[in-house]
């Protein structure tokens, strides 16, 4: 019995997922219902910020986008771990506090080091 309580916490999830599934599946079939579907030349072309492309797709990126990509996902990295550690602080203590405190310190080491490489200088 204790099987089935616990999963009948899930059951607002599942609710939910089946009538997002159920919504989005009911706009996607509208949608193909309701609008004129006559694709010309036009639509079909390829789209690349309101003019022609141009170039092959496959072209190197300057290594100070990677850079920058990289430098992102840290910093949202590090806000996904911050919200969690925020609302539990008042449980996990000083152990807790001390460890989110190096683990920002790790952070802010590699963003000091991104400066002073110059990853941060877009010419």
């Amino acid at each position: 019995m204790a099987a089935a309580d616990f999963l009948i916490n899930y059951l607002p999830i599942l609710l939910f997922m089946g009538i997002a599934c159920a919504v989005s599946g009911a706009a996607v079939i509208g949608s193909l219902l309701v609008a004129k579907q006559n694709p010309d030349p036009e639509k079909l072309s390829a789209y690349e910020c309101g003019f022609e492309p141009f170039g092959d797709a496959r072209s190197k990126f300057d290594v100070r986008f990677y850079l920058v990509t990289l430098l992102f996902i840290i910093f949202d990295l590090e806000i996904a771990f911050l919200f969690p550690w925020a609302i539990s602080l008042g449980d996990i203590g000083l152990f807790g506090f001390f460890s989110m405190m190096i683990f920002l310190a790790v952070l802010t080491v590699g963003f000091i080091y991104e400066w002073k490489k110059g990853a941060l200088e877009w010419e």
